[in-house]
């Protein structure tokens, strides 16, 4: 029986026409499936699905997710980061830990949270370093954190009354209901690349994916050291990012979602 399966043009220019032809007639792709976005089980028989091809430095893994919760696409992911994303669909999740920010190699804590805006739970990132970031090349100890950010286009917040703007090119990587990257456009052009990525996967609620997953989309809120804190719960951090906006150290943006 053939599936009903997306498959955009730039997953069918990486597998080539051969592949794709056999996807569509049912021949290679399965019987049902686990949603790689909302981890809920799927049928290509029965329903619209996107065929999603992650890119590593040596390996290649094409996903299958409700067209609802993602469209047919190609993400270019490290080798760690697609290796993580099989093991974790294998059951291996491992336990969170810390990243680093590309290029700077400062680490970041990134803390997931629902965060209450406009009456309505909205799943959210809070992101700090553990110290001072300077602007590339710069030479002084200055926090130029917050700067960088804003010229990439995120929103200095003063309150969290109303959601930030989408900032377009950049997204959110889930990957096996897990979340492992922050990625941004490509300078050079082409896919976009990590601006933060997990070393390991980072555990999120059912709640939270379940928000994303209505949502389509990611509050991102940034801080510079010293602002948010590691908050317990998640009401504490709501606290401290009022505390932030309101001393003028919080910029923030809508990422929409990728997924493996």
């Amino acid at each position: 029986m053939p599936r009903m399966l997306d498959v955009s043009d730039e997953v069918r220019a990486e597998i080539g026409d051969e592949e794709a032809a056999r996807l569509l007639a049912g021949e290679s792709a399965p019987g049902s499936y686990d949603c790689t976005s909302c981890r809920t089980p799927g049928d290509p028989r029965q329903e619209r699905t996107s065929t999603v091809l992650f890119i590593g430095d040596e390996t290649a893994v094409l996903a299958f997710a409700h067209a609802g919760c993602l469209p047919s696409q190609v993400v270019q992911v490290t080798e760690e980061q697609l290796q993580g994303a099989v093991r974790a669909i294998g059951g291996d999740t491992g336990e969170p830990a810390s990243a680093k920010a590309v290029p700077e190699q400062a680490v970041l804590g990134v803390t997931s949270g629902l965060v209450l805006v406009s009456g309505e739970l909205h799943p959210a990132l809070v992101v700090e370093p553990t110290a001072p970031v300077a602007r590339p090349g710069s030479l002084g100890a200055g926090d130029d954190f917050l700067p960088l950010l804003i010229e990439q286009g995120f929103m200095p917040l003063t309150e969290l009354s109303a959601l930030p703007p989408v900032l377009h090119g950049w997204s959110v990587l889930l990957a096996a209901g897990q979340l492992h990257a922050v990625l941004q456009p490509n300078p050079a052009g082409g896919r976009p690349v990590a601006w933060w990525q997990a070393h390991q996967p980072l555990q999120v609620t059912d709640g939270w994916r379940s928000a994303a997953n209505k949502h389509q989309q990611v509050l991102m809120f940034a801080a510079p050291v010293g602002s948010i804190g590691r908050q317990p719960r998640e009401d504490l951090l709501r606290d401290a990012l009022d505390k932030a906006a309101a001393n003028g150290k919080l910029v923030a943006a809508a990422l929409p979602l990728a997924g493996l």
